[in-house]
């Protein structure tokens, strides 16, 4: 007896031209689209096919599914990693920040979805593009000291970039912000109701020249009220700003404890169930990254730090705690902050052994010596 065939996998990344527009949908929505390497080379392999293409005006970029864009990067390939001792997670990792260095420096338009989830590995696809659209559904987080790890794929970059501290308080806490809060930001460049998602993408389709999509987007963009569009962090910058400006983590909590918003206080609590190591680690890398001259300084610097923490406890720890066993109970190493001293940081920034980031054009003109 013959057995059946096998149903053919979906490609994970579904690539398309319609009318001038050349279309990226993530199509992992059981995982929330989260990225593995595949994928990413995937969608780095269609911006260098579509960036000399004359038949492609402008990249679209969204998500399959309904509960959003992309929840990240595949993090149990970098538990099994960093359990192992192999070396995959730096590979994806590399490719993956120089696609993001290529979408902030596309000189094509690159549209990008920003519905639903946007976490981690997402942001790096999508707030470095140059129209950024969020919906009411928007929830954008960099969740990585919750797992031991430091805020990468540009996100040391752009956080450090936000308003006053309120990217301080962002990486720190992993609080979501929502759509209102992405705009105000400057991480996003239109907010469009989900419901009239569809018919923004026949338009851009539609067009007959699509070199120009803000144009487009803005007929279908929601026109904040006089007062502007605010979101939490905007009514909260008093208590952020006072707060997060302090030079160390501990000093950080114990002004949020001291300031008397109850906000404050909840920040504090939920900063103290985060890696100690994380937490300081991260609060050098976002004041560092605000000196650098650019995003591909950052990214060089974030792969420093990335290759570090892939031999850390607390990554493994984390992502046990949070994705493997659940237990939501990760036991952290050192324990706490007065534990993780200097040495222990700077550790964090040194040159891994494999080196630095290398540029994706000198990888292509080494490829074809």
């Amino acid at each position: 007896m013959t057995a059946a065939p096998r149903p053919s996998r979906e490609p994970e990344i579904l690539r398309s031209v319609e009318g001038r527009v050349g279309r990226l949908t993530l199509n992992r929505p059981k995982a929330i689209n989260a990225l593995n390497h595949d994928m990413v080379r995937a969608m780095d392999a269609a911006l260098r096919d579509w960036e000399h293409d004359d038949r492609v005006d402008a990249v679209l970029v969204d998500g399959a599914g309904h509960r959003g864009l992309c929840a990240g990067g595949d993090i149990r390939a970098f538990h099994h990693d960093a359990r192992s001792g192999g070396t995959g997670s730096l590979d994806f990792w590399a490719d993956e920040y120089r696609l993001n260095a290529r979408i902030s420096t596309y000189p094509k338009p690159y549209i990008v979805l920003m519905d639903g989830l946007v976490m981690g590995g997402g942001v790096g696809i999508s707030a470095h593009g140059d129209v950024r659209i969020v919906t009411e559904r928007t929830r954008l987080a960099m969740p990585e000291v919750g797992i031991g790890f430091v805020p990468d794929v540009g996100g040391t970059w752009l956080l450090s970039r936000l308003p006053g501290e309120s990217g301080t308080h962002v990486a720190l806490t992993t609080a979501p912000m929502s759509g209102a809060d992405v705009l105000h930001a400057g991480l996003a460049d239109h907010l469009v109701p989900g419901d009239r998602l569809p018919d923004l993408i026949a338009a851009l389709v539609g067009a007959a020249d699509a070199s120009n999509p803000a144009k487009i987007v803005e007929e279908f963009a929601f026109i904040p009220p006089a007062g502007g569009l605010t979101g939490g962090l905007a009514e909260a910058a008093d208590w952020i700003d006072a707060c997060y400006s302090a030079p160390t983590v501990e000093t950080i909590i114990a002004r949020l404890r001291a300031h008397g918003d109850p906000a404050a206080a909840a920040a504090a609590d939920e900063i103290e169930t985060k890696s100690p190591t994380a937490l300081k680690v991260t609060l050098r890398a976002l004041r560092a990254a605000a000196d650098l001259p650019d995003l591909w300084a950052a990214l060089v610097a974030e792969f420093r730090v990335s290759s570090a923490a892939l031999r850390s406890h607390d990554l493994r720890e984390g992502i046990r705690a949070q994705i493997i066993d659940k237990d939501r109970s990760p036991r952290w190493d050192p324990p706490a902050l007065a534990d993780v001293d200097d040495d222990l940081v700077a550790a964090f920034f040194a040159v891994p052994p494999a080196g630095d980031l290398t540029p994706a054009g000198e990888l292509e003109e080494g490829a074809s010596a």
